[in-house]
């Protein structure tokens, strides 16, 4: 059995909201957002691979520290997984000496603490009987989602997208599909922000949910914290035939 515990799902911080980040099994995580900061040393030096969604601050906030908080009593590096474009982000603004330290030379460039394995869309890692596959996601950056899978079950994460025509029959192949993780950030009045900012709202998942057609349980990430119950009801009169509920943080999905 493949456990999913969600570390953080929220679009935003606050008192309990903590941004996306999922630990799937205690040694692979789907994004590094700040739910990272919650694990004991212990749980950190137990996660082997990271695979990063895009590169936006929400999604790899914790990765620098985490790497420099356990680097150094693990006996392998970190492999983060990654489109190009996304490691090249990481390289040139976070890794580089000024903001971070680059932890693929330290302490040497032979034995390094991390270490970048490129993806691309449709990429499908294999780890000791778990499958991450790549997905494509439309957003203002270069992203993915991911289809994380077994022999039993699968679960897909939408990433941060806005709609996305390419996504659907990928997700609709999926027989076994158990869960559906999508994001909605805005409520329906910032309709232009979210166009924008390429991420849904409520009215718009109501329109990307009619394209499935698999019968998962649908559960709704990225919500803006100061917009959280408003997003709830709208959604409650939008999203459909598969009525969504919000993801919480603390869940455990079973695969």
């Amino acid at each position: 059995m493949t456990r999913v515990r969600v570390l953080g799902c929220s679009g935003g911080i606050g008192a309990r909201a903590r941004t996306t980040s999922f630990l799937v099994d205690g040694d692979i995580l789907l994004d590094a957002g700040t739910g990272v900061e919650d694990l004991s040393v212990e749980e950190l030096a137990a996660i082997d691979h990271v695979f990063l969604t895009h590169s936006h601050l929400d999604h790899i906030a914790a990765l620098p520290l985490l790497v420099d908080s356990v680097g150094g009593i693990r006996g392998k590096p970190l492999v983060v997984h990654a489109l190009p474009e996304t490691i090249a982000a990481l390289r040139t603004h976070i890794f580089n000496w000024v903001i971070w330290p680059d932890f693929t030379e330290i302490p040497h460039y032979e034995r390094p603490w991390m270490v970048f394995e490129p993806l691309a869309i449709g990429s499908v890692v294999e780890l000791e009987g778990r499958f991450v596959r790549s997905l494509p996601a439309n957003h203002t950056v270069p992203a993915l989602g991911f289809h994380l899978y077994n022999d039993v079950a699968s679960l897909v994460f939408s990433g941060d997208t806005a709609p996305n025509d390419e996504f659907w029959p990928l997700v609709n192949a999926v027989q076994n599909l158990r869960y559906l993780i999508i994001e909605t950030a805005f409520p329906n009045r910032d309709e232009d922000l979210a166009v924008t900012a390429k991420h849904l709202y409520p009215i718009q998942l109501g329109q990307e949910l009619a394209k499935l057609q698999r019968d998962p349980q649908v559960l709704v990430t990225h919500l803006k914290p100061s917009d959280r119950e408003v997003i709830g009801r709208e959604l409650e009169a939008w999203a459909g035939r598969f009525a969504p509920r919000v993801l919480e943080r603390g869940e455990v999905l079973e695969l």
